[in-house]
């Protein structure tokens, strides 16, 4: 479900989208993050984790504010903790968060999306090395969200 080439190509839009990955603190919320600028601003967009983590990493507004974007007051959190629970379609960015995203919504209508996308906090190196990862991130990410659900005439990251 949600995979091969049909699960990037652009759909009916979407009323609420949730991305989901395992903490909400690096993948979930960047994506989050990247559809509120890319996606119109009458679709509701949220992110959230499987599991509670403390804080947002730090890494994650850094390569977002290099492209004009920052995650204000972004506090990580669960989906017991989002205030609305029913959207169109939930991506999912961790296998962890798809295995939940599927057993959550076995018997509603709900498009389970999974897009394998790398953890960076496990980089190690030099600060440049470990950036780079998260931009790596960030690109791929806005890249799937344009093809996915984007409106046309948005600049991508690479020509902000």
């Amino acid at each position: 479900m949600g995979e091969g080439p049909a699960a990037d190509a652009p759909l009916a839009r979407p009323g609420a989208i949730l991305f989901m990955c395992g903490m909400n603190a690096v993948r979930s919320p960047m994506a989050e993050v990247i559809a509120k600028r890319l996606l119109r601003p009458d679709i509701y967009i949220q992110s959230a984790g499987v599991r509670a983590a403390g804080e947002v990493d730090p890494f994650v507004d850094v390569v977002l504010q290099e492209i004009g974007l920052s995650l204000p007051k972004h506090q990580p959190r669960t989906l017991d903790e989002l205030e609305d629970d029913y959207f169109d379609v939930i991506v999912t960015l961790s296998p962890e968060a798809h295995h939940q995203a599927l057993e959550l919504t076995r018997s509603q209508a709900v498009e389970v999306v999974y897009w394998p996308t790398f953890d960076p906090t496990g980089e190690i190196g030099p600060r440049e090395q470990v950036l780079d990862a998260y931009r790596s991130v960030r690109d791929d990410l806005w890249r799937r969200i344009e093809a996915r659900f984007a409106r046309p005439n948005v600049q991508s990251p690479q020509s902000i």
